[in-house]
């Protein structure tokens, strides 16, 4: 055949098209570069898309995503209240049925597609587009407060330095007379007060601003200078970082582990732990708020795990890294519940003591008067120390002589159990219950300071995915430079913050917490399932995965997406509305005269702003619909230029303002060919089919090799 027959055919036949292999015949073998590939766009180069430097920083850097504060202060929390260690199974269950699919769903999506949230979902359905938006406006939310919680950690941490620890106990007030214990505190515990009154000088209602805290707002301040210097050369510096933040939890939670079995006490704990109560696994509470946790602690929705996944070969095992960091999670949670209720069951211990002591105080007092000497067993000596046992067998002995009048005579009952049963999560637990059982450790400040650091660092690596989950989908859609946009959110996330530094902020803290995410992150990610199994279609998506992965997924995951997920998803989202309905908007305020916490309900002002988050929140996905389906805005429109793949770096070719968008190809129409200013490659059945263009001036020509699989998206 002629050199030029091509040539001439083109020139006779405008719908012939060529595939990559013909196109780049006479181009040398790609090597490396082309994983690192420059791209060329208005005639500028811009840096390649960042890649990560091994298989273990990404795994990592998953796994700080998702393992974060919520594993050490809500699972434990929950699998004390719903059953103990029964709780794990509805736990597993709903992870294997819930959380394993879709996290993998949201892997693959952004693995194949190489986009943030926002341009994954434009390319799937442009009319879907405002899902990637609404992720982004969820993170920005979440982003606020959670860095306030870091900020909250850092200031502990750096309080931790010195012994004893400033909430070893309640300071004391002189005055010229006399020397007396602060009321507040008296009334309270030392470390309560410390957290209410010295760390946040809390107000008593969210309607008393009160000013700023200026202590709490330069821990915010250092609190988003370490995101932003992490976070601005991307997953290039962050990824780094990841080797110690996603690491170093572990190594504190081992450290504890092992300290507090030799304690006393913490084996009462961990029994107490894990003693199932398998009548309680029959209640739809227990599912929902396991279903809840398995939702929110794999980072579903927020468009982190999407935006990870986009700097990935497309032949990476997603799969794989789906069931290891679901079960990496589930593990972490098991583990950093072991710690809790292992050094719970010491504080318990500690507490029943003094109870005992205390209670034996009033025992004596009474002797001889109210209470018969013949009531006390001969062996319990009085001038020696009570143990809990010998307290046992006195109050049992009393309360069946004395029957009716045994509750005037005010004694405590001083159980390990009742102890125990006083469920704390949060900010209650980390800041309030666990400081408390760091201060009878030996060499406290040294535990304090390593675990304020841990909790630094889980929030830390959950931040990272959260910025992530901002940062690369506004950087894909709007081509700006990502230092600029980093530096941009996070002084203005920080100024927006101040909000939640004012001695009122605790309250706000809590509502961002409680509306700002949960209902609006439901919805986007049954969207997300929707889009994918119904609109682009399960079958369709088989087939990407096939070819990307090079094996067909299990069928579990076809009908998981296609029927069971979604169906769960709406349930869950059902009656997290109904909880939402029937219990009124309200919050724990914390009343200074009291020296307690008091339920309050929100102002008609606090009403609205809860209303707004949501809305705001979830407000892109109807918008961007509208504006699509009414031709508002062009689903076609808004194309710069097409981009291929040659030799190492991506080449621009020659504008096309009225190319068909690469939802055409979801939608499995056959854009019109146009010799010499489009590049074509030919499907399995000799079908030509466009190169994916995008809304966004981009579109991939993958060369036929095995780590860039062809691509139907």
């Amino acid at each position: 055949m002629p050199k030029n027959s091509k040539a001439v055919k083109r020139e006779l036949d405008d719908d012939v098209t060529e595939s990559v292999r013909d196109l780049l015949s006479n181009e040398d073998t790609c090597d490396d570069s082309f994983k690192k590939s420059s791209l060329i766009v208005g005639g500028k180069d811009d840096a390649a898309r960042p890649a990560w430097n091994s298989k273990l920083q990404y795994i990592l850097a998953q796994v700080g995503f998702s393992v974060g504060l919520g594993n050490v202060w809500r699972f434990p929390y929950l699998c004390q209240k719903n059953g103990g260690g029964a709780y794990l199974v509805p736990y597993l269950i709903l992870l294997i049925v819930i959380g394993i699919p879709l996290f993998f769903l949201e892997l693959s999506v952004g693995q194949r597609i190489r986009r943030g949230s926002i341009g994954v979902w434009n390319y799937i359905s442009p009319r879907l587009g405002g899902i990637g938006f609404a992720s982004c406006v969820v993170c920005f939310f979440v982003a606020l407060y959670y860095n306030v919680i870091i900020g909250w950690s850092l200031f502990y941490f750096s309080q931790s330095f010195q012994q004893p620890l400033p909430w070893h106990e309640c300071p004391l007030v002189k005055n010229k007379t006399t020397t007396y214990v602060v009321p507040e505190c008296e009334k309270s515990s030392a470390t309560t007060y410390y957290w209410y009154r010295e760390a946040l000088n809390i107000s008593d209602s969210i309607s008393e601003s009160g000013g700023l805290n200026w202590r709490m707002t330069i821990c915010l301040l250092a609190a988003w200078s370490m995101v932003c210097l992490a976070m601005i050369k991307g997953i290039q510096s962050s990824g780094k970082v990841m080797y110690f933040s996603s690491l170093f939890p572990y190594v504190v939670l081992i450290c504890f582990l092992v300290r507090a079995l030799l304690l006393k006490g913490s084996v009462d704990g961990i029994r107490h732990m894990f003693t199932p109560k398998l009548e309680i696994m029959l209640e739809a509470k227990v599912w929902r708020e396991a279903a809840t946790q398995v939702f929110f602690a794999l980072g579903l929705g927020f468009g982190g795990v999407i935006a990870f996944s986009s700097y990935n070969k497309r032949d990476n095992n997603c799969h794989f890294d789906a069931v290891l960091v679901s079960f990496i999670n589930f593990f972490t949670s098991v583990l950093a519940t072991l710690v809790v209720f292992a050094v719970l069951g010491f504080k318990a211990n500690i507490m029943n003591g003094k109870c005992v002591a205390l209670n034996t105080k009033k025992i004596v007092g009474l002797l001889g008067n109210e209470i018969s000497r013949d009531l006390i067993p001969h062996h319990i000596n009085f001038s020696a120390t009570v143990s809990a046992e010998d307290y046992q067998k006195m109050t049992v002995l009393i309360r069946e002589v004395m029957e009716k009048d045994y509750q005037l005579l005010g004694l405590g009952s001083c159980s390990i159990e009742e102890e125990l049963n006083k469920a704390v999560q949060g900010t209650g637990l980390a800041f309030i219950a666990f400081t408390e059982a760091m201060t009878h450790f030996p060499a406290s400040p040294f535990w304090s300071v390593m675990f304020f650091l841990m909790l630094v660092n889980l929030g830390l690596g959950s931040m990272f995915g959260t910025i992530e989950g901002i940062i690369t989908p506004l950087v894909d859609t709007f081509k700006v430079r990502k230092e600029f946009l980093t530096v941009g959110v996070c002084l203005l996330a920080f100024f927006i913050g101040l909000l939640f530094v004012q001695r009122s902020g605790n309250y706000w803290v809590a509502m961002f917490d409680d509306y700002s995410a949960t209902l609006p992150l439901l919805i986007v990610v049954i969207l997300e399932n929707v889009a994918v199994a119904w609109v682009y279609g399960t079958d369709k998506f088989f087939e990407d995965l096939k070819d990307m992965l090079g094996f067909t997924p299990f069928r579990f995951y076809y009908y998981m997406w296609k029927y069971v997920t979604p169906l769960l998803l709406i349930l869950l989202l059902g009656s997290s509305v109904i909880q939402l309905g029937m219990t009124p908007p309200s919050y724990s305020a914390w009343i200074k005269d009291l020296a307690s916490e008091k339920s309050l309900s929100y102002t008609p002002w606090g009403l609205a702003v809860c209303i707004s988050l949501v809305v705001m929140a979830i407000m892109p996905v109807p918008v961007v619909f509208f504006l699509r389906y009414f031709n508002i805005i062009d689903e076609n429109a808004g194309v710069v230029s097409t981009i291929s793949y040659k030799k190492g770096c991506i080449i621009q070719e020659i504008a096309r303002p009225e190319e068909e968008d690469d939802a055409s190809l979801i939608h499995a129409k056959s854009p019109s060919p146009m010799p010499g200013n489009s590049i074509y490659r030919k499907q399995n059945g000799g079908v030509p089919d466009s190169t994916p263009n995008g809304r966004y001036g981009i579109g991939y020509l993958m060369a036929d090799m095995p780590d860039m699989p062809e691509s139907d998206l």
